[in-house]
Protein backbone atom coordinates (compact mmCIF):
# COMPACT_ATOMS: atom_id res chain seq x y z
CA UNK A 1 0.00 0.00 0.00
CA UNK A 2 0.84 3.61 -0.47
CA UNK A 3 2.67 5.70 2.51
CA UNK A 4 -0.58 7.00 5.11
CA UNK A 5 -3.15 4.74 2.93
CA UNK A 6 -4.75 1.93 4.90
CA UNK A 7 -6.10 -1.35 3.60
CA UNK A 8 -9.33 -1.44 6.05
CA UNK A 9 -11.99 1.25 7.53
CA UNK A 10 -13.03 1.49 10.40
CA UNK A 11 -15.98 -0.32 11.26
CA UNK A 12 -14.49 -3.29 8.71
CA UNK A 13 -14.52 -6.78 9.84
CA UNK A 14 -10.87 -8.43 9.78
CA UNK A 15 -9.14 -11.58 10.49
CA UNK A 16 -6.17 -11.84 12.60
CA UNK A 17 -3.30 -13.54 11.05
CA UNK A 18 -3.27 -17.54 11.92
CA UNK A 19 -0.85 -18.03 14.69
CA UNK A 20 1.94 -19.41 11.81
CA UNK A 21 2.42 -16.11 9.70
CA UNK A 22 1.83 -14.32 13.33
CA UNK A 23 5.28 -16.21 14.44
CA UNK A 24 6.99 -15.34 11.65
CA UNK A 25 5.92 -11.32 11.58
CA UNK A 26 7.36 -11.52 15.20
CA UNK A 27 10.59 -13.13 14.43
CA UNK A 28 11.01 -11.13 11.78
CA UNK A 29 9.82 -7.58 12.74
CA UNK A 30 12.42 -5.19 14.68
CA UNK A 31 10.85 -1.55 14.76
CA UNK A 32 7.99 0.00 16.61
CA UNK A 33 5.04 -1.85 18.11
CA UNK A 34 6.23 -5.42 17.61
CA UNK A 35 3.39 -8.19 18.55
CA UNK A 36 2.86 -9.58 22.26
CA UNK A 37 2.55 -12.74 23.98
CA UNK A 38 -1.51 -11.69 24.56
CA UNK A 39 -1.70 -10.79 21.22
CA UNK A 40 -0.48 -14.44 19.45
CA UNK A 41 -3.69 -15.42 21.68
CA UNK A 42 -6.15 -13.77 19.23
CA UNK A 43 -4.95 -15.59 16.28
CA UNK A 44 -7.46 -16.35 13.04
CA UNK A 45 -10.06 -15.17 15.29
CA UNK A 46 -12.06 -12.07 13.43
CA UNK A 47 -12.25 -8.34 15.05
CA UNK A 48 -13.48 -5.27 13.52
CA UNK A 49 -11.35 -2.17 12.87
CA UNK A 50 -11.89 0.31 16.17
CA UNK A 51 -9.44 3.01 15.16
CA UNK A 52 -6.27 3.53 12.72
CA UNK A 53 -2.84 4.98 13.19
CA UNK A 54 0.39 5.69 10.91
CA UNK A 55 3.40 5.57 12.43
CA UNK A 56 6.33 8.04 10.94
CA UNK A 57 6.93 6.98 7.87
CA UNK A 58 3.24 5.65 6.60
CA UNK A 59 3.48 1.84 8.46
CA UNK A 60 -0.44 1.42 9.05
CA UNK A 61 -1.72 0.33 12.68
CA UNK A 62 -4.61 -0.60 13.48
CA UNK A 63 -6.72 -1.08 17.17
CA UNK A 64 -8.81 -3.84 17.54
CA UNK A 65 -12.82 -4.01 19.13
CA UNK A 66 -12.46 -6.34 22.11
CA UNK A 67 -8.22 -7.36 20.71
CA UNK A 68 -5.84 -6.08 23.27
CA UNK A 69 -2.60 -3.84 21.49
CA UNK A 70 -1.58 -2.73 18.21
CA UNK A 71 -1.98 -4.36 15.50
CA UNK A 72 0.32 -3.99 12.16
CA UNK A 73 -1.67 -4.35 8.45
CA UNK A 74 0.02 -7.27 7.90
CA UNK A 75 -1.29 -9.24 10.73
CA UNK A 76 -4.59 -8.35 9.37
CA UNK A 77 -6.54 -9.71 6.45
CA UNK A 78 -10.01 -9.48 5.08
CA UNK A 79 -12.75 -11.12 6.57
CA UNK A 80 -14.85 -11.95 3.49
CA UNK A 81 -15.75 -15.23 1.53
Amino acid sequence: MPSYQALFEVGASVRIQPLDALNAFRSSWRFHNPLTDEQLAFADQSATVATIGYYHGGDVLYTLNDVPGIWHEQCLRGDGP
